[in-house]
């Protein structure tokens, strides 16, 4: 008896030393996590000035609303905000209805091409031109400096028309024969019985898209680099980083900016560390803001879609 209750004891005691040494390592990866990004807040909201003497950790030394008004003033980081939101919107409703198209097409069990269709994809996923053919195809088309080069190359996501194509091959068949049956054509079986079906799945690769859409800025780059109307606000936020990083943050230009800053100049009050905080704050906000609702989603559609009895 004495024996099985010093056992016990010692299980507990080893459980709960286990437990505060996870308890330890999960603090300090959130920790690290968590930090930068506090800290770049903590910076966004600081006075510019203030920020090129660094020292600023936690909070904002010298709060201020300067840095998001610098932002939304400049007519050019408006518009790049919008092409930003369109581009997201568009891309995402575009990519995910069509990769959900070929997805049920291909998954069709009568339909000869399927698998030589399917392959073909897998392939394309492995194997790439390369960036000078791709370029080249992007003119020959005619979508070079263009709002289309930002929508049609990104219709079909290969990645997540596997994903789809699984998650509809775990549904049964009678849902779609029973449909047949009662007259529906094939868009219809899709927009009716298969959609609704796959929610999860739709709501996972939306995520995929629109994270994707969101933060791209090298599509921009190579193809509307020239045209300062169809500028996304990631490609504007890494030209704010290239500005930065050639700048110096001498004591000299401190003492140069806090002269203009008392003369009256309002673009003295924002530095580039500020504005670049403040930017990313803006650019990371929408994310954080959609993926707690799509959390549920996103979970459910990358398990059940993967097992099939």
């Amino acid at each position: 008896m004495s024996n099985s209750m010093g056992r016990k004891k010692y299980r507990s005691v080893g459980d709960t030393l286990f437990n505060f040494i996870i308890f330890l390592v999960l603090a300090f990866l959130i920790i690290v996590t968590v930090y930068p990004f506090w800290n770049t807040i903590a910076i966004s909201f600081n006075d510019g000035l203030d920020s090129v003497k660094g020292g600023i950790h936690l909070f904002p030394r010298k709060f201020t609303w300067q840095n998001y008004k610098a932002l939304f003033i400049d007519d050019r980081l408006l518009k790049a905000f919008i092409i930003s939101v369109t581009r997201t919107i568009l891309q995402t409703g575009v990519s995910v209805f069509c990769t959900c198209m070929l997805a049920y097409a291909l998954s069709r069990k009568e339909f000869v091409l399927r698998k030589a269709s399917t392959i073909v994809l897998v392939i394309s996923m492995y194997v790439s031109a390369g960036l000078i053919p791709s370029y080249m195809l992007i003119k020959n088309l005619g979508m070079l400096r263009s709002y289309a080069v930002y929508i049609i190359p990104n219709i079909v996501d290969v990645f997540n028309f596997i994903l789809v194509r699984t998650y509809i091959n775990g549904l049964p068949d009678s849902f779609v024969e029973s449909a047949r049956i009662d007259g529906a054509g094939e868009f219809k079986i899709f927009m009716k019985i298969i959609m609704p079906l796959i929610v999860p799945s739709v709501a996972m690769i939306s995520l995929f898209v629109a994270v994707g859409a969101w933060n791209s800025w090298f599509d921009t780059y190579l193809y509307c680099s020239g045209e300062p109307n169809l500028h996304s606000l990631q490609y504007k936020l890494m030209e704010f980083l290239q500005s930065s990083q050639n700048q110096s943050a001498s004591a000299a230009d401190a003492n140069a900016m806090a002269v203009a800053a008392a003369s009256g100049s309002a673009s003295a009050m924002v530095t580039p560390i500020s504005i670049r905080s403040s930017i990313t704050m803006i650019a990371t906000l929408p994310i954080l803001v959609v993926y707690p609702f799509l959390q549920k989603y996103f979970i459910v559609g990358m398990t059940v879609g993967g097992v099939k009895e």
